[in-house]
């Protein structure tokens, strides 16, 4: 697949050279797959990049597909000859079908693990299930089917309401109050404003949390760059969950004791686990963790990068990451290929009016090309009639900073992100401050 032959010198002597231009194809549409094809991008190998379904901004620097639906898109595929398969989103991963099911029927590598596997994000139950049966430290539970059970398992306030599914980041509520509880639950097991579903009712952890990014191919894993994010929309973590408005990222983020505690607590017997259960798994492997008093413990999984944390470390790689995905997909882990770069980078999201109870499309987005010496990811945006972009969902864009300090990155990010406005925009002013202190 991606080979073309090119010939050199003449007559039967010809000595024939083979050119393999590597064809990647991204799934998804938002920030962190717009931050995920430039960093293939600017990989030394240059593949030839697509995207489905993409967005206006991204297809600045990849191709649009003939694909229709997921079915369309594996046969566009193998027309294609496409050598890679990326899965940037996780909805596509936990269909009846399964992206990555789809792709290994046709004989296509693809980073981003099965369905079964999958489900470690797609299902909270099916995760604290697994963390309770491989002994890793996580926080306790109770699953429940109805409003009145959700509210016989609440034992103490503040606890923690997560909707068993997938909710764009919006299905965890932490709930300070009976009322808020039982406002969350009206909504998730009597509205079902989710669809159908469970509850999980889980124990409130404290302490500071953490994003720990890993690459597993099978029983092997590699540690990337942590990162932490600010998931509620209002400064001072108040307000309502959102799906994150912003991130810190940086090798010196976490001191090297805490995280060879954490390798060796969490990320060994998740990587072991997986084995014993017979999950197979070659993708990215987001940790979720909060810092207690008690050690680490894990809040989530996620079964791809994380969104904004993936805007705020792609670009603390070097290396040439096309390749090492490439590889990686095969079952060869080549860590040698990705090159950790030091330095601090905070992403500051940008979102729309209304956010993220609702969301405002078509207000025109001003002064993108005042910004310099950062790098701007389109969350939720498109091309207007005038070729201008507009907003086009909740969150709208991205902007990355990096520095060799936390400090002037941080500076440097609201600088240039001050610079792009449209109406109804709301930014957090303490991103990358707080939990600093």
């Amino acid at each position: 697949m991606g080979n073309g032959l090119s010939a050199a010198g003449s007559g039967v002597g010809k000595l024939f050279i083979l050119n393999f231009v590597m064809k990647i194809l991204v799934t998804g549409k938002g920030g962190r797959e717009h931050a995920l094809l430039a960093a293939l991008a600017d990989s030394p190998s240059s593949p030839e990049l697509f995207c489905w379904p993409g967005s206006d901004a991204i297809f600045e620097i990849a191709q649009r597909t003939a694909a229709r639906d997921l079915p369309s898109l594996i046969g566009w595929m193998l027309e294609e000859e496409i050598d890679l398969c990326v899965a940037g989103e996780e909805s596509l991963l936990v269909t009846d079908q399964g992206l990555a099911n789809l792709c290994q029927a046709a004989g296509i590598p693809c980073w981003g693990p099965p369905k079964e596997s999958a489900q470690l994000e797609a299902s909270k139950e099916f995760a604290k299930e697994f963390l309770v049966r491989h002994r890793i430290p996580t926080a306790g539970y109770s699953a429940v089917d109805t409003k009145d059970e959700a509210l016989a398992a609440i034992k103490s306030l503040p606890v923690v309401l997560k909707f068993d599914g997938l909710a764009a980041g919006k299905g965890v509520a932490v709930c300070g109050t009976q009322a808020e509880a039982d406002s969350f639950l009206d909504a998730v097991l009597v509205q079902r404003q989710f669809g159908p579903g469970r509850m999980v009712v889980e124990e409130c952890l404290t302490g500071p949390e953490l994003s720990v990014f890993c690459s597993i191919v099978d029983g092997g894993y590699h540690i990337l760059t942590p990162a932490r994010d600010y998931k509620r929309v209002r400064d001072g973590d108040d307000g309502p969950n959102t799906g994150g408005m912003g991130a810190v990222a940086a090798p010196a983020l976490v001191p090297a004791e805490m995280m060879a505690d954490i390798e060796e607590r969490i990320v060994k017997p998740t990587v072991a686990g997986l084995q014993k259960d017979g999950l197979p798994y070659r993708g990215f492997l987001y940790f979720g963790l909060m810092l207690t008093p008690d050690g680490p413990k894990v809040i989530e999984y996620n079964c791809r990068f994380g969104d904004p944390e993936c805007e705020a470390v792609m670009p603390l790689f070097g290396g040439d990451l096309a390749e090492y995905i490439r590889h990686a997909a095969a079952g060869d882990l080549k860590t040698e290929l990705l090159e950790p770069r030091p330095g601090w980078s905070v992403c500051l999201i940008l979102a729309s009016a209304g956010y993220p109870e609702t969301s405002r499309s078509g207000d025109v987005i001003t002064g993108l090309d005042s910004v310099a010496g950062v790098r701007v990811y389109h969350c939720g945006t498109r091309r207007n009639a005038d070729g201008n972009f507009e907003t086009n969902g909740g969150r709208v864009l991205a902007v990355v900073a990096q520095a060799d300090t936390r400090e002037a990155a941080r500076d440097k990010v609201y600088l240039e992100a001050a610079k792009v406005d449209f109406p109804g925009s709301q930014r957090r002013a303490d991103i990358a401050t707080l939990h600093f202190s």
